[in-house]
């Protein structure tokens, strides 16, 4: 399944709110330096969906606030 994702960084709490079945908007308190940013979205996916870190990926966006997210 892919899902679209917006990301906010410097939040003041992980988030993560859905607007659909395949679209979320997420805030992270990570800065975006070093993919620590990335690796905490991919953390609270795996958290939100119950399922392990290594069967999600960030397909396209690494540097961009929008990103796609596959999760197998």
């Amino acid at each position: 399944m892919r899902i679209s994702v917006k990301v906010k960084t410097k939040a003041k709490e992980n988030k993560i709110t859905p607007l659909g079945e395949t679209n979320f908007n997420i805030a992270v308190k990570d800065l975006p330096i070093e993919g620590r940013a990335n690796a905490k979205i991919v953390e609270l996916f795996a958290k939100h969906f119950a399922v392990s870190k290594t069967r999600i990926k960030i397909v396209s966006g690494l540097k961009s606030k929008k990103k796609i997210v596959e999760i197998e």
